[in-house]
């Protein structure tokens, strides 16, 4: 089991930074790619970032590329968001998430296929 809690949220006006925490417990997150979704009432949940194992790889939504940078630190525990520029459109709930599947980008950036959750931070970007 991996409990997994954010934080970071907030308001910001657009053009503005914010930088998102994911910070685990209980099982070691070494063995699980991680990732960050995002999601605004009455839609669905969508993929923003995913991080192999080690750190080594990435990948990202074509929304957030070149504006938003996952990281992770296995001896910490904990993944980041570090979001820059900022847009009206990245207002959301943001949700950190723990994979089982190796490197695959196709399958992590797909929900269904993350085992673990957190409760999610806001965040609201103002024009």
């Amino acid at each position: 089991q991996v409990q997994l809690v954010e934080s970071g949220g907030g308001l910001v006006q657009a053009g503005g930074s914010l930088r998102l925490s994911c910070a685990a417990s209980g099982r070691s997150i070494s063995i699980y790619s991680m990732g960050w979704f995002r999601q605004v009432p009455g839609k669905e949940r969508d993929f923003v970032a995913t991080i192999s194992w080690g750190g080594k790889s990435t990948y990202y939504a074509d929304s957030v590329k070149g504006r938003f940078t996952i990281s992770r630190d296995n001896a910490k525990s904990t993944v980041t968001l570090q979001m820059n520029s900022l847009k009206p459109e990245d207002t959301a709930v943001y949700y950190c998430a723990a994979s089982p599947w190796g490197w695959n980008t196709a399958y992590l950036s797909d929900g269904k296929n993350y085992n673990y959750w957190g409760q999610g931070t806001q965040v609201t970007v103002s024009a």
